[in-house]
Parts: C-alpha cells; structure tokens; sequence
C-alpha cells in the first residue's frame, strides 16, 4: 500500500504542474490601478508603489472568497496566453503581494522600467477575465 501512495504522489508531482487550474470568475468592470507611481514619473532606486482596486476586494493568499484577490507586481515582462491561467510565477519580475498589500518599498536599477498590476485569485491565479492595470513606464534614476 506505501508503494502504491508514493507512486500517486510522484506522478501528480510530474502532471499537477502542467495542468492549467481552475480560474476565479472577475466581476464585471473590475480593475486595478496604480495610485503611485504614475506613468512617465521619473523616481529614485527605491521607491513606493501604492496601488488600488475598483469592483472586488482584497483577501489574502490561500483564502478563497468569491469576487477577492491580492496584486502581483509585474516588472519589465508580460503575462500573456496560457500565463494568464496559471500560477504567477515567484521571480524578480513577478513579485507577490500575498498578504493583500496595497503599497510596497520597490528597490530598481537605474534606466527605463515596465510595470504592471494583475490580480491573483487564492491560488495567485489571474482571474478570469483577467484584471490587469495598464502598463507604466517609468525611469529610475
């Protein structure tokens, strides 16, 4: 019987990445915005980043609620296609919010940067439509 729940578990450790998970339905005209910085802005190495929520509420990772999620900070890349129905990854361009900040201490290179806010549901799956900000640009000096 051991060997048989240790062979389960390692086959589901091999299929269970690969699948596409179940997405949270979003509310119609939901949206997640930047308060600050704006696009265009020009801010120092570290800075804030406050961002906001129109339509839907904000829970923490892990606490699935209907209508709810948490933000994830994506920097200088993109989530497109099968991205927007997986998992947000954990990386320096993908930075979670998980206990459902709504402001964080951002630190950058100098030079010219991409950011963008998408909703993640309980699983840090985006929602389905996807709630996404618009793309800024910003320069770090």
């Amino acid at each position: 019987m051991r060997k048989l729940v240790l062979a389960a578990a390692a086959i589901a450790t091999v299929l269970v990445p690969h699948a596409i998970a179940f997405q949270s339905k979003s509310p119609t005209g939901a949206s997640t915005y930047f308060i600050s910085p704006k696009n265009g802005d020009t801010v120092g190495q570290t800075f804030t980043v406050q961002f906001g929520l129109k339509g839907m509420g904000i829970a923490p990772a892990g606490i699935e609620k209907e209508n709810t999620g948490h933000h994830h900070l994506v920097i200088n890349a993109k989530l497109t296609g099968n991205a927007l129905k997986e998992s947000i990854p954990a990386d320096k361009s993908h930075v979670h919010f998980g206990a459902g900040q709504t402001e964080a201490s951002v630190t950058l290179p100098p030079g010219t940067h991409t950011l963008q806010m998408v909703l993640g549901d309980h699983n840090h799956i985006p929602h389905d439509p996807p709630i996404m900000s618009d793309v800024i640009t910003i320069t770090v000096k």
